[in-house]
């Protein structure tokens, strides 16, 4: 029985294995929707990283260190192709989910330390909708969809939050293309460059108290497009 049930663990194994990608075959995905947002992405990291091999290779010959430049060249060439890489992917991977229902709340969930993610707490029927983030900053909120309908849904949640929160900060921002509205690739960088006002027992205690605060609607669903997926970071606490 015991052999039975582990042949039967291997073969479930090795059935995984096989459904899962393969390392190659993800950065294959990832390379041909960086090359259809942008074309000329590959070929500048390809450039890059031979433009820096050739500095080196250069520099070693003239100085007679080419045995320790040109191998300091080629992992210098690759680790910035890598960089440039990642960078594009996040772009193209953003610009796939710009302006669907729920995009905002996948971004903040890579946001990456102590974060505590609630999506769409509340909403309208026009699908406008406000996320709430809880960290050291104290508390965000993040509206998604019309300014007109967000300006109400972030006002009227500043308020609801206020009477549990009391003195801790309360930001708001709203995401979108629209005058006064923050372009969702733009939205990671803001929410991490935020004062830290609370320390770790603090955030704690405010998560407490938020668990008083209903939700008023479920989160969109379905924001990204098949095949996409956002830069990886440790996963938030979701409530």
């Amino acid at each position: 029985m015991a052999k039975k049930a582990a042949d039967a663990s291997k073969r479930k194994s090795a059935g995984n294995d096989q459904a899962k990608p393969s390392r190659i075959a993800q950065i294959r995905m990832v390379a041909k929707i960086v090359r259809e947002a942008n074309p000329r992405a590959l070929p500048i990291m390809a450039l890059v990283a031979v433009g820096i091999i050739a500095v080196f290779v250069v520099a070693g010959l003239l100085t007679g260190l080419a045995a320790f430049l040109i191998p300091l060249g080629v992992l210098c060439g690759v680790l910035a192709a890598v960089i440039l890489f990642g960078r594009f992917a996040q772009s193209a991977q953003f610009a796939q989910i710009e302006g669907q229902p729920g995009a905002a709340a996948a971004v903040l969930q890579t946001l990456r330390g102590d974060w505590t993610v609630t999506p769409a707490v509340t909403g309208n029927k026009n699908m406008d909708v406000v996320h709430r983030v809880v960290g050291r900053p104290g508390v965000v909120l993040v509206g998604e969809g019309n300014p007109g309908g967000l300006s109400s849904l972030l006002a009227a949640e500043k308020k609801r939050i206020s009477r549990v929160a009391y003195d801790v900060p309360i930001y708001d921002i709203q995401v979108g293309n629209a005058e006064g509205q923050l372009p969702i690739r733009k939205l990671h960088a803001r929410v991490m460059k935020l004062p830290r006002n609370l320390k770790g027992g603090q955030v704690s205690e405010l998560n407490y108290r938020l668990k008083a605060l209903p939700q008023t609607m479920q989160a969109p669903r379905g924001p990204l497009p098949k095949g996409t997926r956002l830069p990886k970071g440790p996963k938030p606490r979701i409530r």
